[in-house]
């Protein structure tokens, strides 16, 4: 974590700390869009489906827990993410994107069931698009915060550390 010099870090375009690139205090409720892009990060990547959820590796959660940190806190899967502009998100693109992915994911998720397994949900017809809008609201919202989109995801201990200790 670093720390940048701030003695009122709740003041825009002050960084006092950050989780990576990502100020946690430039966004008011940044464990809620740590916890969105986390999930949207995981979503996002067929790679990284394939090696850590087919595989079973349990550091990464499943895609049902990846749903669960996208709509959790959110309750996107009851509103719309424009709801959150200047609180989770940036602007309304960002929450364009994200709702796409929501709806799509959300869509296949109850056709297959939050039980199903991991290949239920990748071999589904409508798995490629909701990768796809995932990805799409990945990369903004990890360009928007100066993070490499393209980086591995972190474990769910590493983001449950981040958000703890920040």
């Amino acid at each position: 974590m670093t720390v940048q010099g701030s003695e009122n870090s709740s003041r825009r375009g002050r960084r006092s700390r950050t989780i990576g690139a990502m100020p946690t205090n430039d966004m008011p409720w940044w464990r809620w869009r740590s916890n969105v892009r986390s999930a949207l990060h995981m979503l996002s990547d067929q790679e990284f489906q394939r090696e850590c959820w087919l595989a079973g590796r349990e550091e990464y959660g499943d895609v049902t827990d990846a749903v669960y940190r996208l709509v959790e806190d959110t309750w996107l899967d009851n509103w719309s993410a424009e709801k959150y502009v200047g609180t989770i998100f940036r602007d309304s693109q960002e929450a364009a994107l994200v709702d796409s992915a929501v709806l799509r994911v959300l869509r296949i998720m109850h056709e297959v069931g939050p039980d199903a397994a991991v290949a239920a949900y990748l071999d589904h017809p409508g798995w490629p698009e909701a990768v796809r809008a995932a990805r799409d609201a990945h990369v903004r919202l990890a360009t928007g915060d100066n993070d490499d989109p393209d980086s591995a995801p972190r474990t769910l201990e590493v983001l449950r550390i981040l958000t703890r200790s920040a």
